[in-house]
């Protein structure tokens, strides 16, 4: 008997996609995943200018114009205030967490720090979303930037369009601590219709913000990580994917597959959608264009929100292709006793030797 129900029909449709998929040529091939990586930019509408320069070994990239808006001491760090002109004349706000011990002469390894759902940047290095202090391990978060800046690397903290300063007029009074109060559904409403996706901005902007860290005299090397969680691992496994500049990643709170999370059962934030993202694959697939470069998943047993059992699944076909590409040991993953949150009691200290190869 026919069902011809809704919930059938996305089934077969989303079953239908990773089938043709599978088709595609073995992504461990060079050639096959640099054509993925260029689709992948052309679906964000990324500029192909930007990703044919990646695996050239010759990249050159321009920094930003940027704007200082404070310095303040924090005691063995400053917390920098910044703006960075991003694309058509879009401005974003950002923390850039700098250790006393950076300097030109002796610069420091650098890493972003991407936050999810809140109240934006603030919520990572030890603010309230009126600018007070918060301590250390506060919500979801756990103000995670404070614990990578401790261990002796800059941090550069973007607030991810649609949160906290970044959000439109008609949002901006709301309190920025409920989900329900960002940006995100008008935003990804009104980039749609103008043929764009929300997570391609906040990726392109991402991308920038590294384009900024890697032109700071007290930043080191060619190279920098990322740290993400929930929607802030979503962009930098985006970011990752396309840049081989971003060279250790710790993704938090959202590696999974689409069938196993929430993305076909509930739903997820609208700004997680991306129209046509699947004729890439899976979840897994595209993160695994970040192979062979060092990736760290961090799942919490109790996570609500891409539960642990997808997250199992993706990272079971990650550890397959990394021992492929010959690089098992630079694949891990920690299932932790903890919900949709940063665990960080083993993956700060992983970033930190990553970045300085200690």
């Amino acid at each position: 008997m026919r069902c011809g129900s809704p919930n059938a029909f996305i089934d077969t449709l989303y079953k239908n996609k990773l089938e043709e998929a599978s088709k595609l040529p073995d992504v461990l091939d060079d050639a096959e995943r640099q054509r993925r990586r260029e689709r992948l930019a052309q679906i964000l509408r990324i500029p192909a200018a930007r990703i044919a320069q990646l695996g050239s070994g010759e990249a050159v990239y321009e920094a930003p114009e940027s704007f200082h808006k404070e310095s303040i001491d924090c005691g063995d760090y400053v917390r920098e205030r910044i703006e960075i002109e991003t694309r058509d004349g879009l401005l974003m706000p950002a923390y850039v967490l700098l250790p006393k011990t950076a300097a030109a002469d002796h610069p420091v390894p650098a890493v972003l720090a991407l936050h999810g759902h809140g109240y934006g940047s603030r919520e990572l290095v030890g603010l309230t979303p009126d600018g007070q202090d918060e301590p250390e391990g506060t919500g979801i978060h756990k103000h995670f930037a404070l614990s990578l800046v401790k261990r002796g690397l800059a941090v550069i903290v973007p607030e991810l369009l649609g949160f906290g300063e970044r959000r439109l007029n008609a949002d901006s009074h709301l309190d920025p601590k409920e989900i329900g109060n960002s940006s995100c559904y008008k935003l990804s409403s009104y980039l749609i219709h103008l043929g764009e996706t929300l997570a391609g901005v906040r990726t392109l902007e991402t991308l920038i913000a590294a384009d900024y860290a890697l032109a700071r005299p007290e930043i080191q090397g060619e190279s920098i990580g990322v740290m993400g969680l929930s929607g802030g691992a979503f962009v930098g496994y985006l970011a990752g994917a396309l840049d081989v500049r971003l060279t250790a990643l710790v993704l938090s709170g959202y590696p999974n597959t689409y069938e196993d999370s929430s993305f076909f059962v509930g739903q997820n934030c609208l700004c997680d959608y991306i129209p046509g993202i699947v004729e890439l694959g899976d979840m897994p697939d595209l993160i695994g264009l970040i192979a062979p470069r060092s990736l760290y998943l961090e799942v919490g047993r109790r996570d609500h929100i891409f539960p642990v059992q997808g997250a199992i699944k993706a990272a079971d076909i990650l550890k397959q292709q990394y021992e492929k590409l010959g690089a098992a040991d630079r694949f891990q993953v920690e299932i932790f006793e903890g919900g949709h949150e940063i665990g960080g009691a083993h993956s700060f200290d992983w970033l930190q030797q990553e970045m300085t190869g200690r």
